[in-house]
This record gives structure tokens, sequence and C-alpha cells, in this order.
């Protein structure tokens, strides 16, 4: 199998684990509802954000959508094309080295492609987790390898082609209409079984009819027919219509149903033989039957919107300004996205948030289908993570005045604002930052030992159970312990107090005084904070 290599390769494949972990510090006054909501928008650099969230959300995530990036060589916005903002020129020269001054600009995306996508296949779920990618001519190839390294050729789902413009773009020798979604599951498979169906549109309805006016509704004939190849002997027989005229399967193919399955239907009502009643078999199929259509890799602008469509959805939100400086992806588009992958309930993640579509494609999505499917959406720049990003969705949650002057009706829904910390989880000498609460670090310990993302609530010693082994904590005075070490020493009096489990126990805490009666008792002891590296 084909592999990239350019130059820093060496110095980012593993450098996501170099990434210290910080935590996400609420800012309520650029919340929007209440302040536990399940959404968040996340603003820092989305290497350090993805970090931080790893703990909470490590194997949770149902839909991952990213639209990084080109990597076409224009510039002029914080994610330029060119990878030449100061924060990656930064932290190119902080990881690459001196040589990330002079790398080209294929490197540079490489080099700050990688380590991202590496951690975001860590929040995916194991069995059905799916990523979808934004990406156009100049960095496809690029990104099929990239994704075919980090996650394996095998993953491999689909290359969708989105008609991004409905007039001819004559610019170019051959002009540019289309880009692509890189489709990638965890198991491809358990995606095929659980994929939904595109609803069906008007367009597509217009097959159904209802010439004679059947209280069901709408209906198309389906043939009856299908190819021989595998068929069984209750798939050929003879059948006689209303009209007396008799039909058997044509040569080398057979009836799709079984006679037994045939004649229910017939009695049902469900078998059209034409206006006559003299022509060869076929199924009625009802409008109000078709659960939607199974999607193809050619998704047109009718459909999924285009960026015309994008551009003034933006300027109607903001009053009639487009405060964005690129060209954001139409609400459709990334709604598409969200059908297909997900149900009501399921998290979706966008690391690359710019003017913050998918947190207004999820909430639309919501407010259709009456589902509570949750956001997360991470922005670097301090500016449109305020005032783009959070502004655009907290206006589609709450309600807004469109740029013609309309009132258009809130979708409903909030987020919680974050940014990062400025100090990490852990001090210089590696010791824990004193103002850590016991949550904060009950999710860093379980991720830890887990590398799932903890989903309690961090007010127990005992964090949970996971594989049959039950994990502790002891730290902060979780135990209300006031005595110097504040009950954070594992002894048997505190042994003693803690949740009981019967079967083997891992407990951190900052020193073992059990001595023999922890190997007894079932206990695997790990020292905070030197045994918390990941």
């Amino acid at each position: 199998m084909p592999t990239l290599n350019w130059i820093g390769k060496e110095a980012v494949v593993k450098h996501h684990k170099d990434v210290p972990f910080r935590l996400l510090e609420p800012v309520p006054e650029l919340s929007c509802g209440e302040a536990d909501t399940a959404n968040l928008i996340v603003q820092g650099d989305n290497l350090h954000a993805l970090k931080a969230l790893l703990p909470r959300y490590a194997g949770q995530v149902k839909c991952i959508y990213i639209d990084p990036p080109y990597n076409t060589g224009n510039e002029g916005w914080v994610y330029n094309d060119n990878v030449n903002s100061p924060e990656i020129r930064r932290w190119l020269g902080e990881v690459v080295g001196k040589e990330g001054e002079t790398l080209d600009r294929h490197d540079r995306w490489l080099c700050m492609m990688y380590p991202r996508l590496v951690l975001l296949k860590k929040f995916l779920r194991e069995d059905d987790g799916v990523i979808w990618i934004s990406i156009d001519d100049a960095a496809v190839s690029l990104m099929r390898l990239l994704m075919d390294e980090i996650f394996g050729a095998g993953k491999f789902i689909a290359c969708n082609v989105w008609q991004k413009r409905y007039s001819r773009e004559n610019r170019e020798a051959i002009g540019d209409v289309h880009e692509y979604l890189l489709v990638y599951a965890m198991s491809p498979t358990k995606f095929k079984a659980s994929r939904n169906k595109v609803p069906i549109d008007e367009k597509q309805a217009k097959v159904y009819r209802n010439p004679n006016n059947d209280p069901k509704g709408r209906w198309r004939p389906i043939p009856m027919t299908a190819q021989a190849g595998h068929a069984t002997p209750d798939q050929f027989y003879e059948i006689t219509a209303p009209s007396g005229k008799k039909f058997k399967p044509p040569a080398g193919r057979c009836w799709g149903l079984a006679q037994a399955t045939f004649e229910k239907l017939r009695a049902e009502g469900r078998i059209y033989f034409g206006k006559k009643d003299n022509s060869q078999p076929n199924v009625i199929r009802y409008l109000s039957e078709v659960e939607g259509v199974v999607p193809w890799t050619w998704w047109p602008h009718d459909e999924v919107g285009n960026t015309d469509e994008a551009t003034k959805d933006l300027m109607s939100i903001f009053g009639g300004a487009s405060p964005f400086n690129t060209t954001p992806k139409p609400t459709r588009l990334i709604q598409r996205v969200i059908q297909i992958s997900t149900n009501p309930g399921e998290l979706i993640l966008d690391s690359f948030a710019g003017s913050g579509t998918t947190g207004h494609a999820v909430l639309k999505q919501n407010a259709g289908d009456g589902g509570q499917r949750r956001f997360i959406l991470v922005e670097m720049d301090d500016n449109i993570a305020q005032n783009v990003t959070a502004e655009r969705v907290k206006r589609v949650a709450s309600g807004y005045t469109s740029a013609k002057g309309n009132a258009i009706e809130g979708l409903g829904g909030g987020f919680q604002f974050c940014r990062l910390s400025a100090e990490p989880l852990f001090e210089a000498s590696g010791q824990i930052r004193p103002d850590v609460t016991f949550a904060q670090l009950a999710e860093f310990v379980w991720f830890a030992e887990t590398g799932t993302g903890y989903t309690g609530k961090g007010d127990s010693p005992l964090l949970g159970v996971h594989e049959g082994r039950a994990i502790y904590l002891l730290y902060n005075g979780i135990l209300k312990d006031k005595t110097i070490g504040g009950g954070n020493v594992l002894t048997g009096p505190v042994f003693d107090v803690l949740p009981q489990y019967t079967g083997p126990k891992v407990i951190y805490a900052a020193a073992n005084r059990m001595g023999g009666r922890a190997a007894r008792e079932g206990i695997s002891f790990k020292q905070t904070p030197y045994a918390l590296e990941v």
C-alpha cells in the first residue's frame, strides 16, 4: 500500500502524545441556554482542544465532520490554505523545529493534519463511528493517503462528489464546480447496516401517482421479475391476470416473489396488471411506505445546497453582511451528512468549526425529527469563535431577524462556550495543579485507565467498573478527610470505607500503606500523578 513521506513527518507522527492535557474553562457570558447543556463550543488550537476533550468523549462520538484547509495556496484567513497563520507557524516551529520555517505548503499542511487526524480517530465509537471530510482536488489525493495510513484503507466507504456551483465557472481552463466528501467508518460492515437512507424529495416522489384514486395514496408499480441465478422452485409459476391472460417469467428470469407471497399481496390488492388488467404483473409500492433512498456518491446542489446559498444564509443570519472571510458550507450539505450518519441522541464533532454550520445543521435536524443530537465545535481563532461560530448558533437557536426584516423562529437548543486553560493539567514538575478538582482529575484517570471517555458524575471515589475491574481515585478530599494527606493515601481504614466491589480493583492514590493486604483484596495500586501518562 502506498504511503506518504514528507519533511517533518518524524516530528509529528507521535506528537499527539506530547500535547499536554488542558482543562475546559466555561465562559458563561458567551454561552447560550442552560448552563449544563450537552452542546459545546470550544475556542482554542484544535490539537490542544481535542486532547482536552478526550478524557470526556473518547470513543463516544458517532459522527465527525471536518472542513480543514484545502492546501490550495490561497491566503486570507486564520485557517488560510497556505497553512501560514501565526498560530500554525508558531506550532510548526515548536514541534518540527527550525526546518519548519522553510517547509513548502504541502509539508506544512501534512504536518498540521496528521496529529489532528490521529486524535480524531480516538473519539469515534469503535463499532459504528464514521468520519466525513470536505476536501477539493488540490488535496484529495494527499488526504486519501493520510486517512489510509491513520484509519486503514479498509475503512474507506466512499468519495462523494458535491456540486458546489450551479453556474459555469469560466476563470479556469476547465471550470471547477465540485468538491469531495471522503467517508471512512470504523466498521464498514456495521456502517452499511446502520446508515440511514436519504429522505425522498418531491422530485423523486413524482414517479408515485394515484391514477385510480387509491385510498392509500400515491403509488408506483415495481416490476416483479428478477434474475434466475439463485432462484428457488417456488419462484417459477404461472400467473393469470384478471383478463385471463397468462404470464410466466421470461427466459433466464424468475418471479421476485415466492408464490405464497404473491398470492397474499394479490389478495390485499397490491398487484397491478395494467390499465386493462392484461399486462405483466407489478407490485404496488405506496409512497407512504418508502423510508427513503440509498445514498449515492453524486450530491447535486439542488439537493444539498451550494456556495451561493451558504453565503446568503450567513448574510441573512447576521443582518446583511457576512462576518466570515471565506465561503462556508451550506447547512443542507452538513444536514445530509447528519441524516445519513446519526440517529437522535448521538454526538457529532467538528474540530474545524469556522462559521458554525455544523452546529446549525444539528439544531435544524433535531427540530425536524424531534431528536436530541449533541454537538462539539472547536474553533481556533478567538474572534471567529465568539463573533461568528457562537453567535451564529445562538441566533439560530434563539431566533433572529433576517436581513429582510423577517422574524425567524429559533430552532431551540443551546451550548456551553469554553476556552482552554492557559496552564496544563500537570505542572512542569509533573505534579497535578493544586486547583484541579476531583471531577476534572476523575475524567483523566478514567481515560488513562480505560481509553474511553468518562460519563460519570465524578462525585465518588469509585469512578466506575470497566471490563470487570473497578476503578477508584483518592484525591482532593473526596472522603472528606481533613488530615494531612486529605484521605489521598490508601490505608486499611480508608479502604474499609470505600464503596465495595468484589472483583479486581485499580486504585489511584498518592501512596499505598496497605502492605500485603492490597494483593489479598485484589488491588492494583497506581500512584498519582506518576501513573497518569497516556
